[in-house]
Protein backbone atom coordinates (compact mmCIF):
# COMPACT_ATOMS: atom_id res chain seq x y z
CA UNK A 1 0.00 0.00 0.00
CA UNK A 2 2.66 2.62 0.85
CA UNK A 3 4.95 4.69 -0.95
CA UNK A 4 8.27 2.96 -2.21
CA UNK A 5 11.20 4.10 -4.42
CA UNK A 6 14.77 3.28 -5.33
CA UNK A 7 15.48 3.98 -2.07
CA UNK A 8 15.01 0.47 -0.91
CA UNK A 9 12.58 -2.47 -1.72
CA UNK A 10 13.67 -4.34 1.59
CA UNK A 11 11.56 -1.36 3.48
CA UNK A 12 8.28 -3.12 2.25
CA UNK A 13 7.04 -4.94 5.21
CA UNK A 14 6.08 -7.66 3.24
CA UNK A 15 9.21 -9.54 2.89
CA UNK A 16 9.28 -12.72 4.97
CA UNK A 17 12.64 -12.81 6.68
CA UNK A 18 12.29 -15.20 9.29
CA UNK A 19 8.48 -16.50 9.30
CA UNK A 20 9.09 -20.13 6.70
CA UNK A 21 12.49 -20.86 7.48
CA UNK A 22 13.66 -24.62 7.35
CA UNK A 23 11.23 -26.33 4.63
CA UNK A 24 13.31 -29.26 3.40
CA UNK A 25 14.18 -28.84 -0.42
CA UNK A 26 12.65 -31.96 -1.85
CA UNK A 27 13.39 -32.75 -5.11
CA UNK A 28 11.70 -30.85 -8.37
CA UNK A 29 12.02 -33.06 -11.03
CA UNK A 30 10.11 -36.08 -8.49
CA UNK A 31 7.38 -33.75 -7.27
CA UNK A 32 6.41 -32.44 -10.90
CA UNK A 33 6.71 -36.31 -12.50
CA UNK A 34 4.66 -37.73 -9.94
CA UNK A 35 1.07 -38.46 -11.01
CA UNK A 36 -2.27 -38.12 -9.38
CA UNK A 37 -3.53 -35.39 -7.14
CA UNK A 38 -1.45 -33.32 -4.15
CA UNK A 39 -0.85 -36.24 -1.15
CA UNK A 40 -3.61 -35.95 1.16
CA UNK A 41 -3.18 -36.27 4.85
CA UNK A 42 -2.09 -39.75 6.52
CA UNK A 43 -4.64 -41.47 7.89
CA UNK A 44 -4.95 -40.14 11.78
CA UNK A 45 -3.47 -36.79 10.77
CA UNK A 46 -5.12 -33.96 12.80
CA UNK A 47 -5.40 -31.41 9.74
CA UNK A 48 -7.63 -28.53 9.54
CA UNK A 49 -8.55 -25.65 7.07
CA UNK A 50 -8.86 -22.45 8.30
CA UNK A 51 -10.46 -23.22 11.69
CA UNK A 52 -8.17 -22.90 14.87
CA UNK A 53 -11.30 -23.82 17.41
CA UNK A 54 -10.81 -26.56 20.10
CA UNK A 55 -13.08 -28.86 22.12
CA UNK A 56 -14.85 -26.45 25.06
CA UNK A 57 -13.99 -23.54 26.13
CA UNK A 58 -13.16 -23.96 29.58
CA UNK A 59 -13.45 -20.29 30.42
CA UNK A 60 -9.56 -21.17 32.68
CA UNK A 61 -7.16 -19.02 32.92
CA UNK A 62 -3.72 -19.97 31.03
CA UNK A 63 -0.61 -18.93 32.80
CA UNK A 64 2.16 -19.22 30.44
CA UNK A 65 1.22 -19.68 26.77
CA UNK A 66 4.11 -21.09 24.80
CA UNK A 67 4.93 -19.64 21.33
CA UNK A 68 7.46 -21.57 18.81
CA UNK A 69 9.03 -19.14 16.26
CA UNK A 70 11.07 -20.35 13.47
CA UNK A 71 13.87 -17.98 13.50
CA UNK A 72 14.88 -15.00 15.82
CA UNK A 73 13.60 -11.25 16.00
CA UNK A 74 16.15 -8.64 17.11
CA UNK A 75 14.19 -6.06 17.45
CA UNK A 76 10.93 -5.64 18.70
CA UNK A 77 9.68 -2.64 16.35
CA UNK A 78 8.53 -3.42 12.97
CA UNK A 79 9.83 0.26 12.11
CA UNK A 80 12.90 -1.23 12.35
CA UNK A 81 12.81 -4.48 11.35
CA UNK A 82 9.40 -5.53 9.28
CA UNK A 83 9.01 -9.41 8.92
CA UNK A 84 5.51 -10.71 9.01
CA UNK A 85 6.49 -12.19 12.85
CA UNK A 86 7.25 -9.15 13.96
CA UNK A 87 3.91 -7.64 13.21
CA UNK A 88 2.48 -10.50 15.49
CA UNK A 89 4.50 -10.59 18.50
CA UNK A 90 4.82 -6.08 18.09
CA UNK A 91 0.86 -6.17 17.93
CA UNK A 92 0.62 -7.37 21.53
CA UNK A 93 2.54 -4.52 23.19
CA UNK A 94 1.66 -1.87 20.93
CA UNK A 95 -1.39 -0.27 19.62
CA UNK A 96 -1.60 2.54 16.33
CA UNK A 97 -4.61 5.14 16.48
CA UNK A 98 -6.35 1.68 14.72
CA UNK A 99 -6.48 -1.60 14.57
CA UNK A 100 -7.37 -4.82 12.09
CA UNK A 101 -10.29 -7.17 13.32
CA UNK A 102 -10.58 -11.00 12.58
CA UNK A 103 -12.31 -9.85 9.21
CA UNK A 104 -10.12 -7.44 7.71
CA UNK A 105 -12.10 -4.42 9.04
CA UNK A 106 -10.60 -0.84 10.17
CA UNK A 107 -11.75 -0.67 14.15
CA UNK A 108 -10.78 1.63 16.91
CA UNK A 109 -7.80 1.17 19.04
CA UNK A 110 -6.02 4.28 20.69
CA UNK A 111 -8.42 5.84 19.10
CA UNK A 112 -12.24 5.82 20.24
CA UNK A 113 -13.18 6.70 17.23
CA UNK A 114 -12.21 7.95 13.90
CA UNK A 115 -13.76 9.69 10.57
CA UNK A 116 -12.90 10.96 7.28
CA UNK A 117 -14.43 14.55 6.96
CA UNK A 118 -13.02 14.93 3.70
CA UNK A 119 -11.08 13.21 0.74
CA UNK A 120 -7.62 13.96 2.28
CA UNK A 121 -8.87 14.57 5.78
CA UNK A 122 -8.95 12.04 8.91
CA UNK A 123 -9.91 12.96 12.49
CA UNK A 124 -9.46 10.48 15.44
CA UNK A 125 -10.47 10.57 18.71
CA UNK A 126 -8.21 9.37 21.41
CA UNK A 127 -9.41 7.17 24.06
CA UNK A 128 -9.67 9.39 27.64
CA UNK A 129 -8.78 6.02 29.42
CA UNK A 130 -6.15 5.39 27.66
CA UNK A 131 -2.56 4.58 29.35
CA UNK A 132 0.99 3.41 28.29
CA UNK A 133 2.55 0.62 30.42
CA UNK A 134 3.92 2.79 32.75
CA UNK A 135 0.97 3.82 34.29
CA UNK A 136 1.23 7.07 32.48
CA UNK A 137 -1.92 8.74 29.98
CA UNK A 138 -1.82 8.44 25.97
CA UNK A 139 -1.40 12.51 25.10
CA UNK A 140 -1.49 13.57 21.65
CA UNK A 141 2.10 14.81 22.26
CA UNK A 142 2.77 10.80 22.17
CA UNK A 143 0.72 10.57 19.50
CA UNK A 144 2.52 12.97 17.32
CA UNK A 145 6.00 12.55 18.88
CA UNK A 146 5.47 8.26 17.41
CA UNK A 147 4.00 9.81 14.30
CA UNK A 148 6.97 11.73 13.78
CA UNK A 149 9.46 8.66 14.79
CA UNK A 150 7.15 6.50 12.11
CA UNK A 151 8.39 8.79 9.39
CA UNK A 152 11.73 9.13 10.73
CA UNK A 153 14.35 7.09 7.62
CA UNK A 154 16.92 6.66 11.02
CA UNK A 155 14.52 5.34 13.73
CA UNK A 156 11.87 3.35 11.35
CA UNK A 157 13.84 2.55 7.86
CA UNK A 158 11.88 -0.51 7.30
CA UNK A 159 8.34 1.81 7.36
CA UNK A 160 9.06 5.38 7.07
CA UNK A 161 8.81 5.38 3.16
CA UNK A 162 4.86 4.46 4.10
CA UNK A 163 4.32 7.94 5.39
CA UNK A 164 5.25 9.67 1.63
CA UNK A 165 1.42 10.62 1.67
CA UNK A 166 0.81 12.51 4.75
CA UNK A 167 0.99 15.84 4.26
CA UNK A 168 0.57 17.08 8.20
CA UNK A 169 -0.17 15.78 11.16
CA UNK A 170 -1.83 17.86 13.97
CA UNK A 171 -3.66 18.32 17.16
CA UNK A 172 -6.75 19.54 16.59
CA UNK A 173 -7.68 19.12 20.62
CA UNK A 174 -7.13 18.31 23.83
CA UNK A 175 -7.29 14.55 22.31
CA UNK A 176 -8.18 15.03 19.06
CA UNK A 177 -5.55 13.83 15.91
CA UNK A 178 -5.89 15.17 12.34
CA UNK A 179 -3.89 13.84 9.87
CA UNK A 180 -4.45 15.17 6.44
CA UNK A 181 -3.24 13.72 3.29
CA UNK A 182 -1.13 14.75 0.01
CA UNK A 183 -3.65 13.90 -2.53
CA UNK A 184 -6.84 11.78 -1.53
CA UNK A 185 -6.35 7.51 -1.04
CA UNK A 186 -8.47 5.69 0.14
CA UNK A 187 -5.51 3.40 1.55
CA UNK A 188 -4.60 6.22 3.40
CA UNK A 189 -6.69 5.21 6.43
CA UNK A 190 -4.75 1.87 7.19
CA UNK A 191 -1.60 4.12 7.96
CA UNK A 192 -2.04 4.90 11.34
CA UNK A 193 -2.86 1.45 12.32
CA UNK A 194 -0.20 -1.15 13.99
CA UNK A 195 -1.06 -3.38 11.08
CA UNK A 196 0.81 -0.76 8.35
CA UNK A 197 2.88 1.56 9.48
CA UNK A 198 2.32 3.36 13.37
CA UNK A 199 3.36 1.99 16.55
CA UNK A 200 2.62 4.58 19.67
CA UNK A 201 4.86 5.02 22.71
CA UNK A 202 5.46 7.68 25.27
CA UNK A 203 7.47 10.66 23.85
CA UNK A 204 10.07 10.05 26.56
CA UNK A 205 10.78 6.36 25.64
CA UNK A 206 11.47 7.46 22.08
CA UNK A 207 13.73 10.07 23.54
CA UNK A 208 15.52 7.82 25.70
CA UNK A 209 16.26 4.65 23.09
CA UNK A 210 17.08 7.45 20.04
CA UNK A 211 17.24 5.11 17.36
CA UNK A 212 17.32 1.80 19.40
CA UNK A 213 13.84 1.69 20.23
CA UNK A 214 12.48 -2.14 20.12
CA UNK A 215 16.27 -3.36 21.18
CA UNK A 216 17.04 -5.38 24.62
CA UNK A 217 18.60 -2.20 25.23
CA UNK A 218 15.48 0.24 24.61
CA UNK A 219 12.40 -2.60 25.35
CA UNK A 220 9.17 -0.49 23.74
CA UNK A 221 6.76 0.46 25.74
CA UNK A 222 2.68 0.95 24.50
CA UNK A 223 -0.53 0.32 25.72
CA UNK A 224 -1.20 -3.07 24.51
CA UNK A 225 -3.15 -5.93 26.63
CA UNK A 226 1.24 -7.42 27.13
CA UNK A 227 3.81 -5.83 28.20
CA UNK A 228 7.58 -6.90 27.57
CA UNK A 229 9.52 -8.18 30.34
CA UNK A 230 12.49 -10.34 28.29
CA UNK A 231 13.78 -10.28 25.42
CA UNK A 232 16.98 -12.31 24.40
CA UNK A 233 17.46 -12.28 20.41
CA UNK A 234 18.71 -15.29 19.75
CA UNK A 235 16.91 -16.65 22.75
CA UNK A 236 13.33 -15.64 23.41
CA UNK A 237 10.86 -12.82 24.30
CA UNK A 238 8.63 -13.11 27.19
CA UNK A 239 5.55 -10.62 27.61
CA UNK A 240 3.39 -10.15 30.79
CA UNK A 241 -0.75 -9.01 30.85
CA UNK A 242 -1.12 -5.53 32.48
CA UNK A 243 -3.94 -3.65 33.94
CA UNK A 244 -3.47 -0.75 31.81
CA UNK A 245 -5.28 -2.14 29.21
CA UNK A 246 -8.52 -0.74 27.78
CA UNK A 247 -9.88 -3.35 26.13
CA UNK A 248 -10.91 -6.64 27.61
CA UNK A 249 -8.92 -8.82 29.87
CA UNK A 250 -7.29 -11.40 28.52
CA UNK A 251 -7.18 -15.15 29.59
CA UNK A 252 -3.52 -15.38 29.23
CA UNK A 253 -1.03 -14.34 31.85
CA UNK A 254 2.57 -14.32 30.24
CA UNK A 255 3.46 -15.24 26.47
CA UNK A 256 6.75 -16.54 26.01
CA UNK A 257 7.84 -16.50 22.41
CA UNK A 258 10.92 -19.18 21.92
CA UNK A 259 13.53 -19.04 18.74
CA UNK A 260 14.18 -21.72 17.24
CA UNK A 261 15.80 -21.52 13.61
CA UNK A 262 16.33 -25.17 12.63
CA UNK A 263 13.51 -26.56 11.95
CA UNK A 264 14.21 -30.66 13.24
CA UNK A 265 15.09 -28.78 16.68
CA UNK A 266 11.73 -27.03 16.64
CA UNK A 267 9.67 -30.33 15.80
CA UNK A 268 11.57 -32.17 18.45
CA UNK A 269 10.76 -29.80 21.02
CA UNK A 270 6.99 -29.54 20.16
CA UNK A 271 6.88 -33.06 20.75
CA UNK A 272 8.37 -33.12 23.74
CA UNK A 273 5.97 -31.13 24.87
CA UNK A 274 7.56 -27.46 25.23
CA UNK A 275 5.34 -25.44 23.16
CA UNK A 276 1.58 -24.57 22.84
CA UNK A 277 1.52 -22.90 19.61
CA UNK A 278 3.93 -23.13 16.70
CA UNK A 279 4.22 -20.37 13.90
CA UNK A 280 4.63 -21.00 10.11
CA UNK A 281 5.37 -25.03 10.25
CA UNK A 282 7.17 -25.86 7.17
CA UNK A 283 5.20 -27.49 4.70
CA UNK A 284 7.26 -30.12 3.84
CA UNK A 285 7.44 -31.24 8.03
CA UNK A 286 3.59 -30.72 8.14
CA UNK A 287 2.60 -34.52 8.23
CA UNK A 288 5.35 -34.92 11.30
CA UNK A 289 3.52 -32.21 12.72
CA UNK A 290 -0.34 -33.39 12.11
CA UNK A 291 1.37 -36.46 13.33
CA UNK A 292 2.67 -36.01 16.79
CA UNK A 293 0.83 -36.77 19.82
CA UNK A 294 -2.48 -33.77 20.76
CA UNK A 295 -1.14 -31.92 17.67
CA UNK A 296 -3.21 -30.38 15.28
CA UNK A 297 -2.18 -28.14 12.67
CA UNK A 298 -4.35 -25.39 11.16
CA UNK A 299 -4.17 -24.15 7.29
CA UNK A 300 -5.07 -20.62 6.25
CA UNK A 301 -4.28 -18.14 3.58
CA UNK A 302 -1.93 -15.86 4.61
CA UNK A 303 -2.00 -13.74 2.25
CA UNK A 304 1.65 -14.11 0.59
CA UNK A 305 1.85 -13.55 -3.35
CA UNK A 306 4.79 -15.40 -5.06
CA UNK A 307 5.51 -14.23 -7.97
CA UNK A 308 8.38 -13.67 -11.00
CA UNK A 309 9.43 -9.46 -11.86
CA UNK A 310 10.52 -8.94 -15.60
CA UNK A 311 12.88 -5.92 -15.64
CA UNK A 312 10.98 -4.26 -18.12
CA UNK A 313 14.50 -2.32 -19.04
CA UNK A 314 16.49 -4.83 -18.62
CA UNK A 315 17.48 -7.52 -21.80
CA UNK A 316 16.58 -9.89 -22.64
CA UNK A 317 12.81 -9.37 -20.46
CA UNK A 318 12.60 -6.28 -22.10
CA UNK A 319 10.85 -8.36 -24.82
CA UNK A 320 7.51 -9.21 -24.61
CA UNK A 321 8.14 -12.34 -26.12
CA UNK A 322 10.51 -13.66 -23.83
CA UNK A 323 8.51 -12.76 -20.58
CA UNK A 324 5.41 -14.90 -22.59
CA UNK A 325 8.23 -18.06 -23.74
CA UNK A 326 8.74 -18.00 -19.26
CA UNK A 327 5.44 -17.65 -18.43
CA UNK A 328 4.09 -20.59 -20.74
CA UNK A 329 7.20 -22.64 -19.57
CA UNK A 330 5.96 -22.31 -15.61
CA UNK A 331 3.81 -24.95 -14.64
CA UNK A 332 1.69 -23.23 -11.88
CA UNK A 333 -0.57 -25.84 -10.81
CA UNK A 334 2.30 -28.42 -10.61
CA UNK A 335 4.29 -26.17 -8.06
CA UNK A 336 0.88 -25.75 -5.80
CA UNK A 337 -0.25 -29.50 -6.44
CA UNK A 338 3.43 -30.75 -5.47
CA UNK A 339 5.84 -28.34 -4.14
CA UNK A 340 3.35 -26.14 -1.70
CA UNK A 341 1.58 -30.07 -1.08
CA UNK A 342 -1.94 -28.75 -2.24
CA UNK A 343 -1.47 -25.63 0.65
CA UNK A 344 -1.78 -22.47 -1.90
CA UNK A 345 -3.61 -21.88 -4.75
CA UNK A 346 -2.34 -20.62 -7.90
CA UNK A 347 -2.22 -16.57 -8.40
CA UNK A 348 -3.95 -15.58 -11.13
CA UNK A 349 -3.10 -11.35 -9.76
CA UNK A 350 -1.12 -9.24 -7.43
CA UNK A 351 -4.00 -9.01 -5.48
CA UNK A 352 -5.17 -11.57 -2.99
CA UNK A 353 -8.68 -12.92 -2.33
CA UNK A 354 -8.84 -12.18 1.18
CA UNK A 355 -7.73 -8.65 0.60
CA UNK A 356 -11.27 -7.74 -0.53
CA UNK A 357 -13.36 -8.52 2.94
CA UNK A 358 -16.23 -6.83 3.64
CA UNK A 359 -16.62 -6.40 0.17
CA UNK A 360 -16.40 -10.50 -1.30
CA UNK A 361 -15.73 -13.66 -0.15
CA UNK A 362 -12.29 -14.94 -0.50
CA UNK A 363 -14.41 -17.06 -3.22
CA UNK A 364 -15.80 -14.62 -5.03
CA UNK A 365 -13.23 -12.27 -5.21
CA UNK A 366 -10.64 -15.47 -6.74
CA UNK A 367 -13.72 -15.68 -9.37
CA UNK A 368 -12.97 -12.01 -10.49
CA UNK A 369 -9.34 -12.57 -10.19
CA UNK A 370 -9.14 -15.59 -12.60
CA UNK A 371 -10.91 -13.42 -15.04
CA UNK A 372 -7.51 -11.41 -15.34
CA UNK A 373 -5.77 -13.04 -18.61
CA UNK A 374 -3.41 -16.18 -17.84
CA UNK A 375 -0.57 -18.35 -19.63
CA UNK A 376 -1.44 -21.35 -19.40
CA UNK A 377 1.61 -23.88 -18.97
CA UNK A 378 2.45 -24.84 -22.97
CA UNK A 379 6.00 -25.58 -24.26
CA UNK A 380 5.02 -25.38 -27.60
CA UNK A 381 3.58 -21.88 -27.14
CA UNK A 382 6.45 -21.35 -25.46
CA UNK A 383 9.15 -22.45 -27.88
CA UNK A 384 6.68 -20.30 -30.55
CA UNK A 385 6.78 -16.76 -28.34
CA UNK A 386 10.83 -17.43 -28.11
CA UNK A 387 10.86 -17.86 -31.81
CA UNK A 388 9.39 -14.65 -32.31
CA UNK A 389 12.07 -12.90 -29.69
CA UNK A 390 15.29 -11.03 -30.35
CA UNK A 391 16.68 -14.12 -28.91
CA UNK A 392 15.34 -17.12 -31.03
CA UNK A 393 18.25 -19.39 -30.00
CA UNK A 394 17.34 -18.93 -26.25
CA UNK A 395 19.95 -17.16 -23.41
CA UNK A 396 20.86 -17.86 -20.25
CA UNK A 397 19.33 -15.72 -17.59
CA UNK A 398 19.85 -16.29 -13.10
CA UNK A 399 17.21 -16.17 -10.78
CA UNK A 400 17.94 -15.72 -6.87
CA UNK A 401 15.70 -16.75 -3.62
CA UNK A 402 16.06 -16.09 0.02
CA UNK A 403 17.53 -18.69 2.09
CA UNK A 404 14.11 -18.20 4.41
CA UNK A 405 12.12 -19.63 1.19
CA UNK A 406 13.46 -22.88 0.35
CA UNK A 407 10.53 -24.01 -1.46
CA UNK A 408 10.90 -20.71 -4.05
CA UNK A 409 14.21 -22.74 -4.76
CA UNK A 410 12.49 -26.05 -5.24
CA UNK A 411 9.78 -24.61 -7.10
CA UNK A 412 12.38 -22.53 -9.32
CA UNK A 413 14.58 -25.56 -9.88
CA UNK A 414 11.41 -27.04 -11.19
CA UNK A 415 10.69 -24.41 -14.01
CA UNK A 416 13.81 -24.18 -14.96
CA UNK A 417 14.26 -27.74 -15.90
CA UNK A 418 10.87 -26.89 -18.50
CA UNK A 419 12.49 -23.34 -19.39
CA UNK A 420 15.73 -25.75 -21.13
CA UNK A 421 13.35 -27.64 -23.07
CA UNK A 422 12.78 -24.59 -25.05
CA UNK A 423 16.58 -23.08 -25.25
CA UNK A 424 17.17 -21.04 -22.13
CA UNK A 425 19.34 -22.13 -19.32
CA UNK A 426 18.16 -20.52 -15.58
CA UNK A 427 20.70 -20.52 -12.89
CA UNK A 428 18.90 -20.82 -9.62
CA UNK A 429 20.92 -19.44 -6.31
CA UNK A 430 20.08 -19.51 -2.54
CA UNK A 431 21.48 -15.63 -0.87
CA UNK A 432 21.17 -14.94 2.88
CA UNK A 433 17.97 -13.23 3.30
CA UNK A 434 19.97 -9.72 3.57
CA UNK A 435 21.78 -10.45 0.77
CA UNK A 436 18.68 -11.20 -1.35
CA UNK A 437 17.10 -8.18 -0.38
CA UNK A 438 20.33 -6.04 -1.36
CA UNK A 439 20.30 -7.61 -4.47
CA UNK A 440 16.97 -6.74 -5.40
CA UNK A 441 17.43 -3.02 -4.64
CA UNK A 442 19.65 -3.33 -8.19
CA UNK A 443 16.39 -4.27 -10.18
CA UNK A 444 17.92 -7.63 -11.28
CA UNK A 445 16.78 -8.54 -15.64
CA UNK A 446 14.82 -11.74 -13.15
CA UNK A 447 13.60 -11.71 -9.82
CA UNK A 448 11.28 -13.57 -7.16
CA UNK A 449 9.13 -11.47 -5.12
CA UNK A 450 7.83 -12.66 -1.94
CA UNK A 451 5.25 -10.35 -0.26
CA UNK A 452 3.13 -10.50 2.79
CA UNK A 453 0.30 -8.20 3.15
CA UNK A 454 -0.55 -7.15 6.12
CA UNK A 455 -3.63 -4.70 5.08
CA UNK A 456 -6.76 -5.64 4.37
CA UNK A 457 -6.53 -2.82 1.68
CA UNK A 458 -6.74 -4.92 -2.17
CA UNK A 459 -4.06 -2.10 -3.45
CA UNK A 460 -1.69 -2.73 -1.31
CA UNK A 461 0.77 -4.80 -3.77
CA UNK A 462 -0.60 -3.59 -7.16
CA UNK A 463 -0.55 0.14 -5.98
CA UNK A 464 3.81 -0.34 -5.24
CA UNK A 465 3.52 -2.85 -8.75
CA UNK A 466 1.88 -0.30 -10.27
CA UNK A 467 3.12 3.14 -9.43
CA UNK A 468 6.56 5.14 -10.09
CA UNK A 469 9.35 3.09 -8.44
CA UNK A 470 8.55 -0.40 -9.11
CA UNK A 471 10.72 -3.26 -9.21
CA UNK A 472 9.56 -4.24 -12.65
CA UNK A 473 10.52 -0.33 -14.06
CA UNK A 474 7.10 -1.08 -15.63
CA UNK A 475 5.40 1.96 -17.55
CA UNK A 476 1.97 2.27 -18.89
CA UNK A 477 0.30 5.98 -19.08
CA UNK A 478 -3.36 3.80 -19.11
CA UNK A 479 -2.73 2.04 -16.55
CA UNK A 480 -1.01 4.78 -14.20
CA UNK A 481 -4.65 6.80 -15.22
CA UNK A 482 -6.55 3.78 -13.98
CA UNK A 483 -4.69 3.16 -10.74
CA UNK A 484 -5.08 7.46 -10.11
CA UNK A 485 -8.96 6.68 -10.32
CA UNK A 486 -8.78 4.15 -8.11
CA UNK A 487 -6.67 6.25 -5.36
CA UNK A 488 -9.23 8.90 -5.40
CA UNK A 489 -12.43 5.92 -5.35
CA UNK A 490 -14.38 6.21 -2.31
CA UNK A 491 -16.74 3.54 -3.64
CA UNK A 492 -15.11 -0.09 -2.57
CA UNK A 493 -16.63 -1.59 -5.34
CA UNK A 494 -15.85 0.53 -7.36
CA UNK A 495 -12.61 1.06 -6.97
CA UNK A 496 -12.14 -2.69 -6.84
CA UNK A 497 -13.30 -3.24 -10.31
CA UNK A 498 -10.62 -0.26 -11.08
CA UNK A 499 -8.06 -2.56 -9.27
CA UNK A 500 -8.92 -5.91 -11.26
CA UNK A 501 -9.67 -3.33 -14.53
CA UNK A 502 -5.44 -1.98 -14.01
CA UNK A 503 -4.23 -5.62 -13.04
CA UNK A 504 -5.65 -6.95 -16.36
CA UNK A 505 -4.26 -4.70 -18.65
CA UNK A 506 -0.85 -5.29 -16.80
CA UNK A 507 -1.29 -8.95 -17.92
CA UNK A 508 -1.35 -8.13 -21.54
CA UNK A 509 2.29 -6.86 -21.13
CA UNK A 510 3.49 -9.50 -18.34
CA UNK A 511 5.69 -7.25 -16.81
CA UNK A 512 5.11 -9.83 -13.48
CA UNK A 513 3.95 -13.30 -13.28
CA UNK A 514 2.01 -14.16 -10.27
CA UNK A 515 2.93 -17.68 -9.33
CA UNK A 516 1.18 -18.51 -5.67
CA UNK A 517 -1.10 -16.97 -2.97
CA UNK A 518 0.16 -18.93 -0.28
CA UNK A 519 -1.37 -20.97 3.08
CA UNK A 520 0.53 -20.74 6.94
CA UNK A 521 0.10 -23.58 8.89
CA UNK A 522 0.18 -23.09 12.41
CA UNK A 523 0.28 -25.93 15.00
CA UNK A 524 -2.01 -25.90 18.35
CA UNK A 525 -1.88 -28.18 20.97
CA UNK A 526 -5.07 -29.77 22.51
CA UNK A 527 -5.80 -27.61 25.27
CA UNK A 528 -5.31 -24.77 23.23
CA UNK A 529 -8.48 -23.14 21.27
CA UNK A 530 -8.63 -19.69 18.73
CA UNK A 531 -11.60 -18.09 18.32
CA UNK A 532 -12.70 -16.95 14.73
CA UNK A 533 -8.98 -17.93 13.28
CA UNK A 534 -8.77 -15.98 9.78
CA UNK A 535 -5.42 -14.63 7.86
CA UNK A 536 -5.97 -11.18 9.94
CA UNK A 537 -6.50 -13.09 13.16
CA UNK A 538 -2.30 -12.60 14.24
CA UNK A 539 -2.55 -8.96 13.10
CA UNK A 540 -5.54 -8.62 15.60
CA UNK A 541 -5.83 -9.02 19.40
CA UNK A 542 -4.94 -12.61 18.49
CA UNK A 543 -4.76 -13.09 22.46
CA UNK A 544 -8.20 -12.35 23.34
CA UNK A 545 -9.44 -15.04 20.99
CA UNK A 546 -7.22 -17.74 22.60
CA UNK A 547 -8.95 -19.97 25.02
CA UNK A 548 -8.50 -22.95 27.56
CA UNK A 549 -9.59 -26.15 25.56
CA UNK A 550 -10.51 -29.62 27.13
Amino acid sequence: MAETDERGLHTRRGFLRTAVTGMTVLSAAALLEACGAAPSSPAGSKASSGSAAAGTDTGKEIEVLRVSLPGSLSNLYPGQESGILNYYVAGICMEGLVGVDTTGKIVPALASSFERTSPTTYVYRLRPDARFHDGTPVTADDVLHSIEMARDAKVSPATAAYWANLKKAEKTGDAEITLTAKAADVAFAWLPSNADALWIAPKAAWQNAKSGFGSPQSLPVGTGPYKVTGFVPDSYVEFSRVDTWHGSRPRIAKIRFEFVPDENTRLLAWKAGKADMALNVPLAQSRQWEGASGTRVVYAPDRSYAGLTFNTKAAPFDDVHVRRAVAHAVNRQAIVDKILRGRGQVATALSTPEQFGGLWTPQEAAQRLAAVPQYAYDLEKAKQELAQSKVPNGFSASLSYPNTGPHLGTAAQAFAADLKKIGITLEVKELPIEQWLAELNEFPPLSYMWYFNTTGDPGELATWFLGEGNPAKYANDTIAATMAKATAEADPEKRAGLLIEAQTAQAADLAYLPLWWGQAATAFGSAIGVKDYTSYTLLADWPGQVYAAK
